[in-house]
């Protein structure tokens, strides 16, 4: 078999011996670090005569082992170290492993040991990223997720690092050589804990702390390190938001989740009250009596997880390929992300809050009960999301974060529909990677997720809990399977899960489902058939959940029922009811997949007004968008419909809308299901441009009404509920600006300016920064310096102004983007830099897919970006993962773009780029033979 994958399944074996600790002194310099190990393990259960040591990029000085004499040999490309023993060490035997090596900082390789951002005059900061196999990279060790152990950590650096951690807590006061170095120990010996959580740094930071109380008096330290000279305000907040999660976690998670919420939600304000009592920030309460109250309460409910620590931590990192990544007690969370900077947009405000609750949560999901291999990466991250998703519910409200989920779906740059069928697609469990990065995707994000979110529906949400509370108490301090997942949740719900998750874990795709209504008028029966197809044109069949209504015309549901979709085809009867007027199909986004039903248009107009299901009024919305746009496409120089315009204008005056759902509601993607048009992206830019400006030319002045009343300042005495409220109101705002941007007046385009001179946040100033790019302003380049210049001098709003530039739609967009690139504050080893410059711009495909320029500029990013960061490369290839539904004369120039690519990556040096290429290629077979008509075969290929 020919593999196309560097790694699987059959790579992971049992492990031959069991570790049980590790003592390591890590001796840090500027350009390399010491590592003293001593790793105490036992043999299992049959004899071994050798062990391999997984060992990266090292230089060996000693091996040594307690049972006597060994040999080893070193073999740097397989980073294998092999050790061999004089005498076979039998089953039970416990065995000490010492080695001294070193390994040494990477600039650009976000994995092991690698310099982060450094302030001025300080020594240069080092931290390191173990996800997945990161722990190699440090010291000699079985790097493998079942291989969890206790720690014992010494680091030893410069004396002027502020700051020297490790996992665990702190085992004595820090200590002061007489040489200028600095020694101090953490023990990590409650939990023991695989190699991918290990956690070092050594750097300078203003370190902030509150104290967390639970409700039951138990209190621990929480601490967050980022950069020197930063607001002690902006910290504070923070801190709060990191507490409110970790409570949340204790009082709204476990088995009993959803019993006394009256007691809990007293618990969750009583916990606000005593805290502002704490720190003065509130009235002066009555301590002893509101923690009195708190600790009866507590008495009485079953609580979620609760952190065992002394100390919480979360650190700022400025390099990373991820947004956050958990580390028992240390959390490195993507400086730009961790705290609520001014110069932060909202949807990265949102990110903040949700990253600390998921990492948090890690703490028991991830943690405490880890996947057994890279290929259970899903297990540890889709349950996380899930419990993410529900805190995000509970302060922003439920069908707000839901329906930003389905966008997720749905969106045709980055979503996960498309993803999920793209030429590159892997299924939530693959059959192989190149590298365990290729598994953090939307695929194990979203999909996955989705996946955990059917089973709960399918349960109910207290055999859930249940459920998952049973998974984690069984297998707490070890490893589990899928299968050992799935088994609990099974036990407890009395259902069979084994069959539907092997079709929705190893398969690509979703299914599509048809519907065809029935009514008796006679017997008041309503009937439907419903029948699913593989997006991907295969014979898989999914089981799911299906929920679904009927609804009068006055909104009301007639029925409303779940179904479990088992076969191919499934017939649903309901006696004795009235005839509906439309249908409610899917409530919810109850299964991942699409619905193929068109009740007619004038149904879908009904049902965006009445629908009961948020999500259900959206998607009618989106199908009426879609249709206009059809018809827009199909009949050149045609006028947009005046009955969706005014619709348009109806759903963003309806406050009622706007403040559950905000602008989220009026998306309007530049994409459609047809295939005729789907991927014409220029074309379908044009298309909704034009809806728009309809709107606009109508309703000038009433939009410029509604883009006044939600500029003013949102009401609110809670920090957070007041930043809840107001980034609803700059997404109405902002959706109205964008609607009268398309008049592209001297008078709309001196609002805009005003818009980002005097903005609300730093939402407001990046839309408008966007706005004016896109228009015909004859200052459009001196503004993109101007705005260059000043979003410089912050590496959070440098970021925002780099995806703001690369997603520009504007005639001059590769010169506007070549000059972002070109300003000196850019640095291409930069992950997030990469994100949202190199990134951003694949995906906008109309520019980088479409045009001879575009696509010159992104052949020469990707070519230089595999040379640096693997991870940010294959995830701006997702942007080349449909071309075979692109115009024929695209196909040849956008399949070269990968043949270059191909032809100049290394399979041993850049795996995960390689393959994914040829992947890429393979599953493009159209664009494929194009390239190779006009130029020959593609070397590598075959």
């Amino acid at each position: 078999m020919e593999r196309i994958y560097k790694y699987y399944p059959g790579d992971f074996g049992e492990l031959t011996v069991k570790v049980l600790h590790m003592d390591l002194v890590f001796n840090i310099h500027d350009d390399f670090t010491r590592v003293g190990s001593r790793m105490k393990i036992r043999v299992l259960d049959r004899p071994i005569a050798s062990l391999d040591l997984n060992a990266r990029g090292l230089e060996i000085e000693e091996v040594a082992a307690s049972s006597g004499e060994v040999t080893y040999n070193y073999d740097r490309d397989s980073a294998i170290l092999r050790l061999k023993f004089a005498r076979p060490l039998p089953p039970g035997t416990e065995c000490e492993l010492h080695t001294v090596t070193t390994c040494r900082p990477s600039r650009n390789v976000l994995e092991g040991l690698y310099y982060d951002r450094t302030p001025p005059g300080a020594p240069p900061t080092q931290i390191t990223q173990c996800q997945q196999w990161g722990f190699q990279r440090l010291l000699p060790c079985i790097d493998d997720m079942t291989a969890k152990c206790t720690y014992r950590t010494t680091l030893e650096a410069d004396r002027r690092y502020t700051t020297l951690i490790s996992n665990g807590d702190q085992a004595g006061p820090r200590k002061s050589g007489g040489d200028g170095r600095d020694s101090v120990t953490y023990e990590n010996m409650l939990t023991p804990m695989a190699p991918y959580l290990f956690f070092v740094g050594a750097g300078t930071y203003a370190t902030f702390s509150r104290e967390c109380e639970y409700p039951d008096g138990h209190t621990f330290s929480l601490e967050l390190l980022v950069p020197p000279g930063s607001d002690p305000v902006v910290a504070r907040h923070a801190l709060d938001v990191m507490n409110d999660a970790i409570i949340w976690v204790y009082l709204f998670t476990g088995p009993e989740m959803y019993r006394d919420l009256s007691a809990r939600m007293r618990m969750w304000d009583l916990c606000a009250e005593r805290d502002r009592s704490k720190d003065g920030t509130g009235k002066a309460g009555d301590l002893p009596g509101i923690r009195k109250e708190l600790a009866d309460l507590a008495a009485g409910i079953t609580p979620g997880y609760a952190y065992t620590g002394a100390v919480y931590r979360e650190i700022g990192m400025q390099n990373s390929d991820f947004g956050g990544m958990e580390n028992v007690g240390n959390t490195t969370i993507a400086m730009n992300r961790i705290m609520p900077y001014p110069q932060m947009t909202d949807s990265s405000f949102e990110y903040m809050v949700t990253v600390k609750v998921h990492e948090f949560y890690h703490n028991l999901n991830g943690s405490e009960v880890t996947g057994k291999s890279p290929f259970e990466i899903w297990l540890n991250e889709a349950v996380t999301v899930v419990m993410e998703l529900k805190n995000h519910a509970f302060l922003f409200g439920e069908d707000y974060v839901r329906l930003q989920t389905v966008l997720t779906l749905l969106s045709p740059t980055g979503g996960t529909f498309a993803l999920d069928q793209g030429a590159a697609a892997m299924p939530i469990e693959p059959d192989g990677f190149n590298d365990p990065n290729e598994l953090i995707t939307g695929v194990t994000y979203v999909k996955a997720p989705e996946f955990v979110r059917m089973i709960e529906t399918l349960m109910g949400k207290e055999e859930f809990a249940r459920g998952l509370a049973l998974y984690h108490r069984r297998y707490r301090h070890s490893n589990a399977s899928r299968t050992q997942w799935v088994e609990a949740m099974e036990e407890i719900s009395g259902q069979e899960f084994a069959g539907m998750a092997e079709a929705w874990l190893k398969k690509t795709g979703f299914p599509r489902v048809s519907v065809i209504p029935g009514y008796d008028e006679d017997s008041r029966t309503f009937s439907m058939e419903i029948t699913q197809e593989s997006s991907q044109g295969d014979d898989t069949v999914f089981s799911f959940p299906f929920r679904f209504a009927l609804v009068d015309r006055e909104g009301k549901d007639i029925a409303e029922r779940t179904v479990r979709i088992e076969g191919r085809a499934t017939r649903v009867t309901i006696p004795d009811v009235d005839r509906a007027a439309f249908l409610s199909l899917n409530r919810g986004y109850s299964y991942y997949g699409l619905v193929d039903y068109d009740p007619g248009i004038d149904a879908l107009y009904l049902q965006v007004r009445k629908d009961p299901d948020l999500v259900n009024r959206y998607v009618a919305f989106s199908r009426i968008t879609e249709q206009e746009m059809i018809r827009m496409l199909s009949e050149p120089g045609a006028l947009p419909d005046r009955r969706f315009t005014d619709l348009f204008f109806e759903l963003i005056s309806d406050d009622e809308l706007m403040r559950k759902a905000g602008g989220l509601f009026l998306t309007i993607f530049d994409s459609v299901e047809d295939p005729r048009w789907s991927h014409r992206y220029r074309d379908l830019w044009h298309a909704r441009r034009a809806i728009i400006r309809a709107v606009a030319q109508t309703y000038e002045g009433p939009m410029k009404k509604i883009y006044r009343e939600y500029s003013r300042p949102a009401p609110g005495d809670r920090y957070l509920s007041r930043q809840i409220r107001g980034i609803r109101d700059r997404q109405v705002k902002n959706v109205a600006l964008a609607v009268l941007a398309t008049l592209d007046t001297p008078e709309v385009r001196r609002i805009i300016m005003d818009q980002y001179d005097h903005p609300a946040g730093a939402t407001d100033r990046s839309m408008a920064m966007g706005l004016y790019l896109d228009s015909s302003a004859p200052d459009r380049m001196e503004f993109l310096q101007r705005a260059g210049e000043e979003a410089a001098a912050s590496p959070v709003s440098f970021e925002v102004f780099l995806a703001t530039a690369a997603g520009n739609s504007s005639p001059d967009a590769v010169k506007i983007v070549k000059a972002a690139e070109a300003l000196p504050e850019f640095r291409l080893e930069q992950a997030d830099h990469q994100r949202a410059l190199f990134g951003r711009f694949a995906m906008n495909r109309k520019v980088s897919l479409e045009t001879p320029e575009g696509r010159e500029y992104l052949a020469g990013s990707l070519l230089r970006l595999a040379k640096v960061n693997e991870y940010s490369t294959v995830m701006a290839l997702q942007a080349l993962s449909t071309i075979d539904g692109m115009d024929p004369g695209y196909l040849a120039p956008v399949a070269k773009i990968l043949a270059d690519l191909l032809a100049s990556t290394d399979p041993g040096h850049t795996p995960s780029v390689y393959n994914t290429t040829r992947r890429l290629l393979r599953g493009s077979p159209k664009a494929l033979a194009a390239y190779e008509a006009e130029h020959g075969p593609v070397q590598g290929l075959k």
